[in-house]
């Protein structure tokens, strides 16, 4: 049998030295009993331990050396995606404080903001909010409401209706002393869109500035450690200088000024570079998931059910082929994702480290994170609930664990962007990209390409049955995944560009246009981040030095690509990519995988190496 510390070691990367340092100081941490809390102690407590984070490493990693910071983005996502191990309340709030506030005035503003705040904002002495979301406007963040108009040296800030006022503001209600808020800047009656300001909410006693505003949101499902608040601002005043200026600026003339001329380009630039928040909440989505299925794979093994006829011996759960793939599969996935989530906290290093912004590179990790944060967090809630069922009535208990953990990760489907919008935002850069590349031909290659696309149709149908035929007889075959996820992903985008443009020729409004092929639209979302899941999961075996392991991870691998390709066989058996046989054949080796892997079962979730104080077992039953 594998050690799981061998696994281990894959698992973590290029970053195991700095994740076996903080799993050390999380053992050593004292555990907090916060079940039956109630909500003002939850929150007392969460910020104490805030303090006591922020005396350690965590904050300082992704923040620039010449303040204090290490300057490794990387493992400032990492560090938080570690937190997600423990209780959910302090990693959320770490990830305001340090993630979307502090991130927010790194990214946005320039040396003058870097001096002045991230010093206090890496120790705590400034607590902040990220104030983005409004009651009216949740993901349509470019037509927000609140204004910030430019007045003689000054910005006048403020909410003028109630679906205005900023909502669910972690760290609001009671922490928070500053707030970066997004605005329409307005110069002399003319708006130049969102910008974001620093805003100061609470004087050093803690009581609200003159014109702020500040109601509690209450209670919640969970996180009930993070504190969030509705802000609402009439007529506060601050500082121009306290305008966030990297993307854009207003000159002691009153000019404004932009080194994008396009307030919709500029827009989406400045929102960009906020990705880290996301690919966060996408790394803390599967620590959850990990968390969950140790404690139900645990219970699968030590808890037993009926017995073999002719026998006295009750079975162990975890030898029931249902039980197996209704906890393996999941377990599949959650590898294949935590190798995605590396190569996407790598391709965040790589694009926000770079001495000049690529703008091709940004765009290629805004898509990836918004489509893996969108799937992590969407296979998060499953998993989870999946977890409780398997525990049965012991995973209904508070001390299993898992009641806390579904109600503190549900709302990540919604953190940070809503799902099906994210995934909507996939699709539409894949089209951008197939734009692109039909832009730049000439009228007769345009001619020729749409007569290849025709024929295509034709050719693709011959080349599915050769694909079936040539790997006929391994369908664990690694190149016949291979063929399938990328034909699948290559077919839905190439019929979604065509059905576009055979209705925008039409007189059809295009508002009707889109909303008409959304479920196409959402399926090239997810196909292709499948594909991209399943190509991280290949690279990180390829670049296994240990046979052994190597060998395990191929299994995994293999339940993972059969599992994805059996839910959804209607689309590959609709499009000839594969026979009723093989249909047939793929179900028979899910179940095999799980029989074989019902033996690593343990080795794998204890690889994920979660430091034993948070993984309660449940009671018995």
């Amino acid at each position: 049998m594998i050690e799981p510390a061998r696994v281990t070691d894959v698992l973590d990367g290029r970053y195991r030295e700095l994740r076996r340092e903080l799993r050390e100081r999380m053992t050593d941490a004292k555990l907090a009993d916060t079940i039956g809390m109630d909500v003002d102690t939850h929150r007392a407590l969460v910020f104490d331990q805030l303090r006591e984070l922020a005396a350690t490493r965590h904050p300082r990693l992704g923040f620039a050396k010449q303040y204090g910071g290490e300057g490794d983005i990387g493992g400032s996502v990492v560090s938080f995606q570690m937190l997600g191990y423990g209780d959910l309340s302090l990693m959320v709030k770490a990830g305001v404080q340090w993630g979307l506030f502090g991130g927010a005035v790194q990214m946005l503003g320039t040396e003058r903001h870097h001096a002045k705040y991230l010093p206090d904002i890496m120790s705590l002495d400034l607590p902040g909010c990220f104030a983005m979301t409004e009651t009216g406007h949740g993901s349509d963040v470019q037509h927000l409401r609140t204004t910030a108009r430019y007045d003689n040296g000054e910005f006048v800030v403020d909410t003028p209706d109630d679906a205005a006022r900023k909502d669910y503001i972690g760290n609001a209600a009671r922490d928070g002393r500053m707030a970066v808020v997004f605005a329409q800047l307005i110069v002399e009656d003319r708006s130049y869109g969102v910008h974001a300001f620093l805003v100061p909410i609470r004087d050093a006693a803690g009581q609200p500035m003159p014109g702020v505003r500040i109601a509690d949101c209450g209670p919640k499902a969970g996180l009930n450690g993070v504190d969030n608040g509705r802000l609402w601002f009439d007529h506060v005043r601050i500082p121009k200088e306290d305008l966030l200026n990297r993307y854009g600026d207003v000159t002691d003339e009153g000019m404004y000024t932009s080194p994008i001329e396009s307030d919709s380009r500029r827009f989406f630039t400045m929102l960009g570079t906020l990705v880290r928040g996301r690919i966060s909440v996408a790394g803390a989505a599967n620590s959850a998931s990990q968390r969950a299925l140790t404690i139900a794979v645990r219970r699968a093994e030590s808890r037993s059910q009926f017995r073999k006829p002719d026998s006295d011996t009750e079975i162990p759960l975890l030898d029931y082929l249902a039980h197996q793939r209704k906890l393996l599969i999941p377990l599949a996935k959650t590898y294949a994702l935590h190798f995605a989530q590396d190569e996407l906290v790598g391709m965040l290093g790589d694009v926000q480290s770079a001495p000049e912004p690529d703008p091709i590179a940004q765009r290629r990790l805004e898509s990836r994170a918004a489509g893996i944060k969108a799937v992590a967090t969407w296979h998060a809630t499953s998993t989870i609930q999946t977890a409780r069922e398997a525990c049965g009535g012991a995973g209904y208990l508070a001390d299993s664990g898992l009641p806390a953990l579904k109600a503190d990760t549900d709302v990540f489907t919604t953190f940070e962007g809503d799902n099906t919008v994210l995934l909507q935002l996939v699709a539409k850069g894949l089209l951008t990209d197939y734009r692109d590349n039909f832009a730049d031909l000439s009228p007769l290659a345009t001619a020729r390409l749409v007569a290849e696309q025709l024929m295509g149709a034709v050719l693709e149908r011959i080349a599915a049955r050769q694909v079936i035929s040539q790997f006929d007889d391994d369908v664990r075959s690694r190149d016949w995944h291979r063929s399938l996820f990328e034909g699948r992903e290559q077919h839905v985008l190439e019929g979604l560009a065509r059905r576009l443009r055979a209705a925008a020729s039409s007189d059809t409004d295009p508002f009707d246009v889109f909303n008409d092929a959304q479920d196409h639209v959402l399926l090239a979302g997810r196909v292709h981040i499948d594909r991209l899941v399943f190509d991280a999961f290949v690279a990180a075996i390829e670049n296994c030095a240990d046979e052994e392991v190597k060998a395990l991870l191929e299994e995994v691998c293999d339940l993972y690509a059969l599992a994805t390709i059996e839910a959804d066989r209607g689309w590959f058996l609709e499009h000839g990519r594969i026979t009723t046989a093989r249909s047939k054949r793929v179900t028979a080796e899910v179940n095999a995988l799980c029989k074989s892997l019902r033996w690593h079962a343990r080795t794998l979730v204890d690889a994920f190496a979660i430091p034993e104080q948070y993984l309660p077992a449940p009671s018995p039953s």
